[in-house]
């Protein structure tokens, strides 16, 4: 089929349901569906540098057998995607933005990945990542730095930079990510998408072996929150083998039949959580998102929970999941490693029997008085991020609004203390700063209920209705 220019831009538009919608009615092949997200890789990933490895013959040839067979019955048959390069893919180029990996193959796909592809889902390649995942900028030694679409001076945030930077630049509709401190939240604010962070147990993260002392979650990402809940429903699900896999249906995150109903919520909200500098640009545009909710008739207070000794916590536990992940690397490949991974994993290898039992009552604190707080409301609302994207030739943030901050993590407080919780958290567009920089906001729901997150996401979704607004350089 020829498509116009406008044809084409409408489909890459489009959610997931209305591309298969075309799909299963033969308005498109796979294959042409296929084709206009690599163009689109093609033209924007040179500026960008959000995809580190390409598959397009590969990606072409799946969509050419689905064609040939006409089934596109499972949920996202012809459907493209990227996998973060810090999960496994058999036979793709797997680096996890380290050259001590830097031409390895995996033999077998990670839990997530297969779940993607017995979907129907097409992998067009693997998105940039930083070096193990450490840090809030996607940059690397591999493959290097991954620019922000909305300003390419800054950064896109990080962990799962490339995949937010794909999505706005429509390369895929949908992409896999992951989070320990905010790297699904972060990345997600900066670009104007969507990142959810769920509960621990969620999506199991399989192989892995520290399924009770690790914060780290796989998750969905996309532009909308309709296609972020129908990618969760693929993700999901019980898996005996992971320790805290949530055995609940999945296919409760299919389609949001409904967003929240206004009446009878009660809204909790704040700029800092009480304890964070945040910059005064954040703090406008969160403000006014408020205000927005506030229009229609919901109920909000300005309230934080009590988090005490958060950053120790988190600190301490990233540490620990640090060395344990890093103790060979750094024994035999430390000068192959940047230094800010080096800190964290030395700090871990220090750590005491009773560092970390402190830390894990701590953590036990934490989440009763957040069990307190989530009796009086039903959500909590906060900024995604302390700063806007910034120069994307710094590293990390060393300072707020003149306050010093002491290390390369402690800009990331606001995603990293609900890290901590435990409780499930999405990042939603919520507006832009004055020179046109996507600014996300945090809906953190009650324990392990993503669907209400998710639901409360839609409402503010379809009254505000940020994420049509497109980077410039795909205008």
């Amino acid at each position: 089929m020829n498509f116009s220019k406008s044809d084409k831009l409408t489909i890459l538009e489009m959610k997931v349901s209305e591309m298969k919608n075309l799909l299963i009615k033969n308005e498109i092949k796979a294959e042409e569906l296929i084709s206009l997200h690599i163009d689109q890789v093609e033209k924007f990933n040179k500026i960008t540098n959000a995809i580190c490895t390409f598959i397009p013959d590969q990606a072409i040839s799946k969509a050419k057998e689905m064609d040939l067979k006409n089934d596109f019955e499972l949920p996202l048959s012809g459907i493209p995607t990227f996998i973060k390069d810090l999960t496994a893919t058999k036979g793709i180029r797997t680096t996890y933005g380290s050259r001590i990996y830097s031409e390895n193959v995996p033999i077998k796909d990670d839990l997530i990945v297969e779940r993607i592809k017995n979907s129907g889902a097409i992998i067009m390649g693997k998105s940039n990542t930083p070096e193990f995942g450490a840090g809030s900028q996607t940059f690397n030694d591999v493959f290097g730095t991954t620019n922000n679409p909305y300003d390419t001076s800054k950064t896109c945030g990080g962990s799962s930079g490339g995949a937010a930077v794909a999505l706005a630049c429509r390369m895929a509709p949908i992409a896999q990510g992951s989070d320990m401190g905010g790297s699904l939240r972060n990345p997600a604010a900066w670009n104007n998408v969507v990142g959810f962070r769920t509960s621990q147990g969620r999506v199991p993260n399989w192989p892995y072996d520290l399924p009770y002392n690790s914060l780290s979650v796989n998750g969905p990402m996309a532009r909308t929150v309709d296609d972020t809940s129908l990618f969760l429903s693929i993700m999901a699900g019980y898996d005996s083998r992971f320790a805290t896999s949530i055995n609940e249906d999945p296919k409760i995150f299919e389609t949001i039949i409904k967003p929240s109903d206004k009446k009878n919520l009660r809204v909790a909200y704040t700029e800092d959580l009480n304890i964070y500098p945040v910059d005064k640009h954040i703090k406008k545009v969160f403000n006014h998102s408020i205000s927005v909710l506030s229009k229609l008739g919901i109920e909000m207070e300005n309230a934080a929970p009590n988090l005490p000794n958060v950053d120790n916590v988190f600190q301490i536990y990233r540490a620990y999941s640090f060395a344990h992940s890093h103790k060979n690397h750094i024994k035999n490949h430390r000068d192959s490693m940047k230094d800010t991974l080096v800190w964290n994993v030395e700090k871990g290898m220090n750590l005491s029997i009773l560092d970390m039992a402190e830390a894990e009552s701590q953590r036990s604190v934490i989440i009763s008085y957040m069990s307190d707080f989530f009796k009086k409301y039903d959500y909590l609302l906060l900024p995604t991020t302390s700063v806007l994207p910034f120069d994307n030739k710094i590293e990390y943030v060393d300072e707020i609004d003149g306050i010093k901050l002491n290390t390369y993590i402690d800009w990331m407080g606001l995603c990293y203390a609900i890290t901590v919780t435990g409780y499930p958290s999405i990042n939603i567009p919520c507006g832009f700063s004055d020179k046109g920089l996507p600014v996300g906001m945090q809906i953190v729901g009650k324990e392990k209920n993503e669907l209400g997150v998710l639901q409360f996401a839609k409402l503010f979704e379809n009254n505000t209705n940020f994420y049509k607004q497109k980077p410039n350089i795909i205008l």
